[in-house]
């Protein structure tokens, strides 16, 4: 069980590349059962790929537990991708702290929307985002896609 007070979330450093991309590689290997790596490319140098937007690393310690991703769309939205929790820190609030960490980032950049996407056949993560203020807008080749409009206070 993991102290969510213990938990750090942090913007990714480039020391961070190689226990981030094996990380986020193995959870899509956990979900898929394999792996094409030329659907990733982004993973080959963060930094350089999420430059223009927030990359998020959860951590206790050194330990990275989880990640998250925020890119710039257009003025108005941004949108979450990256999202990612290890198998046995999952349930337990980590992804809704990187997912607020996200969120609160997205509202600082003056985002009036954020916007995601899913694999259809992933009921937990719908479920994860419905749970967190998230509406479907649609449904479109196996995938869910989300928004939820920020409110400025």
């Amino acid at each position: 069980m993991t102290d969510l007070s213990e938990v750090k979330i942090r913007a990714f450093r480039a020391g961070d590349q190689t226990v981030v991309k094996n990380f986020i590689l193995s959870g899509l290997v956990e979900r898929w059962g394999t792996l094409d790596p030329s659907k990733n490319p982004d993973l080959d140098d963060i930094a350089i790929s999420y430059a223009k937007g927030t990359f998020l690393v959860a951590c206790v310690g050194e330990n990275i537990l989880g990640t998250g991703a925020l890119l710039h769309v257009n003025v108005e939205t941004a949108q979450i991708v990256r999202m990612s929790v290890a198998q046995d820190r999952r349930r337990q609030g980590l992804g809704r702290k990187i997912l607020h960490g996200l969120l609160t980032h997205a509202q600082t950049q003056g985002y009036r929307r954020v916007i995601l996407e899913t694999t259809a056949t992933w009921s937990d993560a719908i479920a994860f985002y419905q749970k967190n203020g998230f509406r479907i807008t649609s449904i479109h080749d196996g995938d869910v896609y989300f928004v939820l409009e920020l409110t400025f206070v």
